[in-house]
Parts: C-alpha cells; sequence; structure tokens
C-alpha cells in the first residue's frame, strides 16, 4: 500500500476511533521558535510545567529514532453545560475551567491514539515505530497541529480549528513512517485582539505568547499563597480560566458533545465552596480524580475556594471559614483564610479581635503573619 493511500486509510480509522481531526506533518525540527522559547524563560514569562530539556521540545529526532512524520490529532470538548440544574440553590459554587469537565483528557487522547497505534501496526505488520504523547511530552502540541494544518495559533496562543474552534484537546504521534505532509493554515486573527482586551491580568503578549506567570489559569493551579494582585480577579473560578477563549469570535456559538466521557457532571465542575474546605483526602480523590483539574491535589483548589467565597461575598460562610482558620495546619491554607475573613468581615468586636490574634499566632508562620498584618491594616478592621 502506497504511503498515501495508508494515510487515506488512517484518516478513516481516526473517524471511526473519535478522533475529530487530524493532520500530518513531517518531523523536522522547530528550532525557529528557539529564540521565543529562551526570551520566555529568561524574562522567566514560562510557567515552569514544561518539558525540562528545550532541546528535545524542539528536535523530535532526540526524543525518537530516525523520525519521519509527526502526526496531529485533536478531539473537541463542550464549551456548555447541559445538566445543569434549575434550581441549584443558594450554596456559593466555584468553577473548574472547560478543559477539566468530563474525565481526564489526557487518559481520553492517549486511549484514542493507542487504538490507532494498534491498527496501524497490524496494517503495517509491525514494521515501524510510533511514539504519542499528550501535554505533558516533549513536543509543543500547537506548534505541531499548526504545522499539521490542523488550525493556525491565535494571539491567545491556543490553537484554533475552523470547525471547533479552540475547544479542542491535541495530541500528536510520532512515527518513522513517511507521510504525504499536510499544508499550513493561515492565520485568522487578522486585527482581531479581543482576547488580549478580555484578559484581566494582561497575560496575553499580543504575538501568540502569553506571560504564564499573569496568566489566572497558571495561578490557581499553584500551591503557595495567592498574590493579592490576582485574587479579586480570580472571581469564582477555582481551576483555569476560559476568558480568552469565551471571548473569541471564532468560538462564537461552538458547542460539541461528541464524547460521552467528556461530558461535565455539574455538581462536580461547579462544586459547593464550603463542601470542599471540608473534604478530606479520600473524598477528593474519589469525587475529583477522573478530572484534569484534581492533577495538583485539593490544596490549591480549597485556596481558591476560600478566595471564591470572599468574591461572592458568602457571609454565611463565615463561620466555616473560621474554622479552618483555626483548625487547619497548612499555612497556605490558613493565611488565605485569614484574609477571607478580613474581606467578609465588617463588624470587628474586642473579642474577635483577640481570636484574630489567636488564629495568627497559632502556626508561627511569616505567610501567615503577613496576611494578618494585612487585614489589621484595612480601615474597617477598627470600625
Amino acid at each position: 500500500m502506497k504511503n498515501a493511500e495508508l494515510k487515506e486509510w488512517i484518516i478513516k480509522q481516526a473517524q471511526d476511533i473519535g478522533i475529530d481531526k487530524i493532520g500530518f506533518t513531517h518531523a523536522g525540527s522547530f528550532e525557529h521558535l528557539r529564540q521565543s522559547i529562551e526570551d520566555q524563560q529568561a524574562n522567566k514569562r514560562n510557567s515552569g510545567f514544561e518539558h525540562k530539556n528545550l532541546d528535545e521540545r524542539l528536535n523530535p529526532n532526540l526524543i525518537f529514532d530516525n523520525p519521519k512524520t509527526i502526526i496531529a490529532i485533536a478531539v473537541a470538548y463542550p464549551s456548555k453545560i447541559t445538566d445543569k440544574p434549575e434550581n441549584k440553590g443558594k450554596e456559593k459554587r466555584g468553577k473548574f475551567a472547560r478543559a477539566s469537565w468530563g474525565v481526564d483528557y489526557h487518559d481520553i487522547l492517549k486511549e484514542k491514539m493507542d487504538l490507532l497505534i494498534t491498527k496501524l501496526r497490524e496494517k503495517t505488520a509491525g514494521q515501524y515505530a510510533f511514539l504519542s504523547m499528550v501535554d505533558t511530552g516533549a513536543l509543543i502540541d500547537v506548534a505541531v497541529a499548526a504545522r499539521a494544518g490542523i488550525g493556525f495559533i491565535g494571539k491567545n496562543g491556543l490553537l484554533i480549528t475552523e470547525e471547533f474552534g479552540s475547544w479542542v484537546f491535541l495530541g500528536e504521534i510520532v512515527t518513522d513512517l513517511e507521510f504525504p505532509p499536510d499544508e499550513e493554515i493561515p492565520n485568522g486573527c487578522g486585527e482581531c485582539t479581543r482576547c488580549i482586551t478580555a484578559c484581566p491580568t494582561g497575560a496575553l503578549m499580543g504575538d501568540g505568547r502569553l506571560n504564564a506567570k499573569k496568566c489566572l489559569s497558571y495561578q490557581s493551579q499553584t500551591k503557595n499563597v495567592l498574590p493579592d494582585e490576582f485574587r479579586k480577579k480570580l472571581k469564582t473560578q477555582i481551576y483555569g480560566c476560559d476568558i480568552c477563549q469565551t471571548s473569541c469570535p471564532y468560538n462564537k456559538g461552538k458547542d460539541f458533545h461528541l464524547h460521552e466521557e467528556m461530558e461535565p457532571v455539574f455538581e462536580d465542575v461547579q462544586p459547593v465552596l464550603e463542601d470542599l474546605l471540608v473534604m478530606s483526602n479520600k473524598e477528593f480523590k474519589e469525587r475529583f480524580s477522573y478530572m484534569a483539574g484534581s492533577w495538583r491535589g485539593k490544596k490549591p483548589l480549597q485556596r481558591n475556594a476560600l478566595i471564591a467565597l470572599a468574591n461572592s461575598n458568602a457571609r454565611n460562610s463565615l463561620p466555616l471559614i473560621w474554622q479552618v482558620a483555626k483548625e487547619d495546619v497548612r499555612p497556605e491554607i490558613v493565611a488565605t483564610a485569614i484574609w477571607t475573613i478580613g474581606q467578609l468581615t465588617r463588624s470587628w468586636t474586642d473579642e474577635l479581635k483577640e481570636e484574630f490574634a489567636h488564629v495568627a499566632k497559632r502556626l508561627d508562620s511569616p505567610i501567615v503573619q503577613e496576611e494578618y498584618d494585612k487585614v489589621l491594616s484595612l480601615d474597617r478592621y477598627s470600625e
């Protein structure tokens, strides 16, 4: 079978497996990206979650023997919740970004690519090698997908497809099989800057790069005390951020429910904030471990839940927040609880001030003391 014919066969198999878009590109280097990435690193605008070896990120031949082709895939995910109850109750809820809805996309894409590889090995009698990766692999997913003609890289740094907008997960398969490459798609952003304007922290640089340290999605996943400048801007988000996607014209009206395992469970993707604060490790794993948003553990989500309670003016939650401040042993959580108490408490009695001082001294932690001192400086503390 000629490789052009085999390529068409692969496309058909991919459709049957549930891969929504597929493209092919040569396995040459991405060296043209080196200067940009090194500039990001030098200016500390990278997240630190990236693959550590830059040479391997740019050169497929360093991670695979004699690569000839990279097969890029895209799988569309929903942008709207279909099972939202009519009466949600009065509880304050947080939000997971859409990329964390449903079963962890790493597992879904890996399973689909493994199925495709199995079919390819059978078809080619095991003569060729394959290596699949999703997000956490060496290669830069958006760069591979753009060169494979799946879409173009928008000013928000995300891959934008004609059919699904940017609501897609990306993966790739490196192989020593050689296929005719697909053509790249011209950038379609034009003069539009809606995502740049919409970003509340100014994280987007305008050229497809972002300052990850300013990105709310990145900040929502850190485990330290969230810097002051991001707390109000986080609103009620507890994981990730969708603002640069929801503001994009290419995403208008795009909502695809093609994969049952990606469907969001409302109670999980918009959980009651108070429930998160009292959840044990076992309960957290049982409820959220299937989601991509659980990968950093419960501490960042609990920290964000406290911030979300402050941002939603949840004064009815103050007794529970006080309990967290008095009993939790993690300085980052106690410090955030102290800030939340400062945001929500409007009347300070002498007894309350004494209790607050005791909370601040309990862990003998500099970060707890710092948040306590900030609250003391608020005008309303002395009211």
